[in-house]
């Protein structure tokens, strides 16, 4: 007897379904479905509130905390010098959390409900539907419960006197990333450098999905081998 597939409605809440799709699920979050208009995630209200976030609240809320973490630095005495190379390192560093994050768990393909329904929520409706306006940046409210276990893990490991400005700068670099993130499928760059990361990550979307994992820069696809084949080469390998 034939396996009966399971088949989303898209008309519904998606949470509850995605999980059914099984091994289904990996080919089915990258068929992108190309529309601004995003889908209804949650049958509660509350919920899906809360899976909604405008981009300008990202530094509207985070850049006033790298301003307190800078002021902290400030006030213990440590040179401005430091301070800014200190915040530089936590840039670098984000960057390659970026990285990490995207390739190692954005990415993790996933076959049993629970796995499906959360890589979803991570990053799958992402792919689903990329030009989700409201779905692009990382809502405020997951960012501070991965932000406090993260600052304890910085004071830990870095000296006292570098450990404000770095997290400063760490979270300065994830405010570039979501800003621009939204950007590059929201913007509309005709050249330069803002044209060149649109490109790459719009082919990371749509062409070859397991590659192009550097939202602010591709560094770290060029250090790690994930950099995408130019596009004639790609069909090439296709055939």
């Amino acid at each position: 007897m034939a396996k009966r597939c399971f088949t989303v409605d898209l008309n519904k809440p998606l949470v509850s379904q995605v999980g059914h799709l099984g091994e289904d699920y990996e080919e089915w979050v990258h068929q992108p479905i190309v529309s601004k208009e995003g889908p209804r995630l949650f049958e509660s209200d509350i919920m899906e509130f809360f899976t909604r976030t405008v981009w300008w609240l990202i530094p509207v809320i985070w850049l006033p905390v790298v301003y307190w973490f800078v002021s902290e630095a400030v006030q213990m005495g440590v040179p401005c010098p430091q301070i800014a190379a200190s915040m530089v390192g936590g840039v670098f560093v984000w960057t390659l959390l970026e990285y990490s994050l995207h390739r190692f768990l954005f990415h993790i393909r996933t076959t049993s409900y629970w796995g499906n329904t959360i890589h979803y929520l991570l990053h799958g409706c992402h792919h689903k539907h990329p030009m989700d306006g409201l779905r692009l940046v990382f809502p405020p409210a997951g960012a501070v419960i991965l932000a406090v276990p993260l600052w304890s893990m910085v004071k830990l490991v870095a000296p006292s006197s570098i450990a404000p400005a770095l997290m400063g700068g760490g979270l300065l670099g994830y405010i570039m990333y979501d800003c621009t993130h939204y950007y590059v499928h929201h913007g509309k760059p005709a050249k330069g450098v803002s044209s060149s990361l649109k490109r790459y990550h719009m082919n990371h979307h749509f062409r070859i999905q397991d590659k192009g994992f550097g939202i602010t820069s591709s560094f770290w696809d060029i250090v790690f081998g994930t950099l995408p084949p130019p596009p004639a080469e790609s069909v090439k390998k296709s055939r």
